[in-house]
C-alpha cells in the first residue's frame, strides 16, 4: 500500500515537472527566436519606408551622459498626405525587405501628442499591402475603435481583440511596447511596459506572414530601440 502511494506521488511529481518545463519552454519560446532586425536610429532611418516621408524625421535627443546624443525616429506631423484605401492608420513607417511569420516585436515609444481621449500609438504587423494587415491601436481610452487589435482585410479596420484594458496610460515618458505573434495558433499578445502579462490579446489566422511597421493613427510619436525577433519568410 505504502509503495503504491509513493509510486503515485513520484508519478505526480514527475508530471508536474514535465508540465512546468513545458510551460517554461512555451513562455521562453519567443525569446529564443533569433534577432532578425534591430535599429536605434543612430545612423538614420534608411531601413524604413514612411507612408508620407515629410511626416517623419530622425532627430537627436540628449543622452544619459554629458554631450551624449541619441537618435530617435520621430513621426512629427499630425496631418499626413497618405490616404489609405480603407479606414486605417494614416501615419505609419514600414520596415523594408523583412517579412516574418512568428515574431516578437519590441520598441520604445514616446507619445508626443497633447493629451486627449484617443491619444494613440500603433504598431503594424502581418502587412501584405495597404489593404491587408493587422495593427494594434494603443489608445488613451478604450472603445470599439480605440485601444484594440484590428485587422484591415480589404475593408475598414475591424476589431479582433479578445481582451483589452480601459486604456493605455500615455504621458510624457518613454514606454516599452511589445507584440508577439504565433501563426500556428493565431495568437496575438500585446504588452505595455510589463513584458510578462499582455494588455491585449487576439486570435486570428487570416495573415500568417507580413512586414512590421510603427506610427500613429492620426497623432504624433517618437520611436527608438526597435528589435524584431522572428522567423523570416523565404
Amino acid at each position: 500500500m505504502m509503495k503504491s502511494i509513493l509510486l503515485g506521488m513520484r508519478g505526480l511529481l514527475l508530471l508536474a515537472a514535465i508540465l512546468g518545463l513545458s510551460s517554461l519552454a512555451k513562455s521562453q519560446g519567443a525569446d529564443e527566436l533569433p534577432v532578425v532586425f534591430a535599429d536605434d536610429f543612430e545612423k538614420g532611418a534608411d531601413q524604413w519606408q514612411p507612408s508620407d516621408a515629410k511626416a517623419w524625421k530622425v532627430k537627436m535627443i540628449p543622452g544619459s551622459k554629458p554631450d551624449e546624443k541619441n537618435g530617435v525616429f520621430s513621426q512629427h506631423a499630425k496631418k499626413s498626405n497618405f490616404n489609405p484605401p480603407h479606414r486605417s492608420p494614416f501615419n505609419i513607417a514600414l520596415l523594408k525587405d523583412v517579412t516574418v511569420t512568428d515574431f516578437q516585436y519590441t520598441a520604445k515609444v514616446l507619445s508626443t501628442h497633447p493629451d486627449y481621449g484617443h491619444r494613440d500609438v500603433v504598431l503594424v504587423f502581418g502587412y501584405q499591402d495597404a489593404a491587408h494587415f493587422y495593427y494594434v491601436h494603443l489608445g488613451k481610452e478604450a472603445d470599439d475603435h480605440a485601444n484594440q487589435i484590428f485587422i484591415v482585410n480589404d475593408a475598414p479596420r475591424t476589431k479582433i481583440s479578445l481582451t483589452t484594458t480601459k486604456g493605455t496610460p500615455w504621458d510624457e515618458k518613454w514606454h516599452t511596447v511589445r507584440v508577439k505573434r504565433d501563426v500556428e495558433t493565431g495568437t496575438i499578445d500585446v504588452y505595455f511596459d510589463d513584458l510578462e502579462k499582455p494588455v491585449m490579446t487576439a486570435k486570428d489566422k487570416t495573415f500568417t506572414w507580413g512586414r512590421i511597421g510603427l506610427g500613429t493613427f492620426d497623432d504624433t510619436a517618437d520611436f527608438d530601440d526597435v528589435e524584431l525577433r522572428g522567423k523570416v519568410k523565404n
